[in-house]
């Protein structure tokens, strides 16, 4: 007998993921699904897949798995999603909610109108340089504004870590940017243990900052939430911007405050159902 999956397409600032409920559609093979559903035009087509699950220690769990089929420790956008998800369907009342990653427990704030989500706020907990983990041989400290060099010219990176690994570069004029030959060349460069992800940036006159990102396992997307994170706090830590940032990407902004008191990295922004569908298991 063929099983029917259930499911909806979201998407945060482009950001565009396959949600599925897995209390009601377990997903036994969700790596292999995530490949073949990802494809854009042999399946629905989006930047992976998450399963949204019950949790022993938050109110609800996601996992989530990139287009290749790799697990990702965390993803902000995707994580909005799923406030709006659990609440409009109907899965919760609450408006504040905890939520548990393979990178810890997430909290997500959410902003209604009218009984929807308009945008949520997600506390993407403490940045770190330390979890950067190196290749033998590599970075022996902290990786701030340090020299790397790919195809034959360097640039200037910061390294650091929202729950998975990001590599942050400031350039002068973004649109310069050979971004679909440079960043899987940075994503498997040899410093990195297991690949990064990788940012480029650019501080705009207005002071909003202009960020485009390949992201580890999927490639160019139109938005990514941590990394949206790692820029800001790398902003800070460059001097190139105060601790609250707009962060403008291929698919929309998102606001990032580094909190000084707490030292967590708060994000809002928006979450947008595309549709509900159904796809044979």
């Amino acid at each position: 007998m063929v099983k029917v999956i259930k499911f909806t397409k979201m998407h945060g600032a482009g950001n565009d993921y396959i949600y599925v409920d897995n209390t009601k559609y377990p997903i036994a093979n969700p790596e292999e699904k995530s490949i073949i559903w990802s494809k854009p035009h042999t399946g629905i087509g989006s930047d992976g897949l998450v399963l949204i699950d019950k949790s022993k220690i938050a109110d609800f769990s996601m996992r989530i798995f990139n287009a290749d089929g790799s697990e990702a420790m965390m993803c902000g956008n995707a994580s909005r999603c799923i406030g709006k998800y659990l609440y409009e369907y109907g899965l919760t009342a609450k408006r504040e909610i905890s939520l548990e990653t393979l990178s810890g427990i997430k909290l997500l704030k959410l902003s209604i109108k009218e009984d929807k989500v308009e945008a949520v706020t997600v506390d993407m907990g403490e940045p770190s340089m330390e979890l950067i983990e190196y290749r033998e041989g590599g970075i022996k400290e902290e990786m701030i504004a340090q020299p790397i060099k790919v195809n034959g010219k360097e640039y200037k990176a910061t390294a650091i870590s929202m729950g998975n690994p990001h590599l942050v570069i400031f350039v002068e004029d973004i649109t310069t940017v050979d971004l679909p030959t440079i960043g899987p060349v940075l994503e498997n460069h040899s410093y990195f243990k297991d690949r990064i992800n990788v940012e480029f940036a650019q501080i705009q006159t207005n002071g909003d900052i202009r960020m485009r990102v390949w992201e580890r396992g999927s490639g160019i997307t139109q938005a990514c939430g941590t990394g949206a994170c790692a820029t800001a706090v790398a902003a800070f830590i460059n001097k190139k911007s105060g601790r609250t940032s707009n962060v403008v990407m291929d698919g929309g902004t998102l606001t990032i405050e580094w909190d000084e008191k707490s030292n967590h990295v708060f994000m809002t922004g928006p979450a947008t159902k595309v549709f509900d569908g159904e796809i044979e298991d």
